[in-house]
């Protein structure tokens, strides 16, 4: 009998896409729905990981792109650009009790 904590996923699971890049060849990315990590892969395979952190001191050709008060993910380890995702409520608001 066949672990069912094992078993083969029924839905899709949900991945980043990559809008495009900036002249210093760091990756725009669109964040997935409740996507927390980096999910890209170097030239081995291996996976980044890397904690997407909501980067607010963008450089000039973010600002030019996107706007200066944008919200803007960037990955800790590869320094990859992640946009929000539109299905998401935005996380950049005051919290709320």
């Amino acid at each position: 009998m066949a672990n069912p904590k094992y078993a083969e996923a029924t839905r899709p699971v949900p991945q980043a896409t990559e809008v495009g890049q900036l002249s210093d060849g760091r990756k725009i990315m669109k964040r997935a729905p409740r996507i927390r990590s980096c999910g890209l892969k170097d030239e081995k395979g291996k996976l980044c990981a890397g904690h997407l952190k909501r980067w607010y001191f963008f450089d000039g050709e973010i600002k030019e792109r996107f706007g200066e008060n944008a919200e803007i993910y960037r990955c800790e380890k590869c320094k990859s650009i992640y946009l929000p995702n539109e299905e998401e409520v935005p996380r950049s608001g005051t919290l709320c009790y």
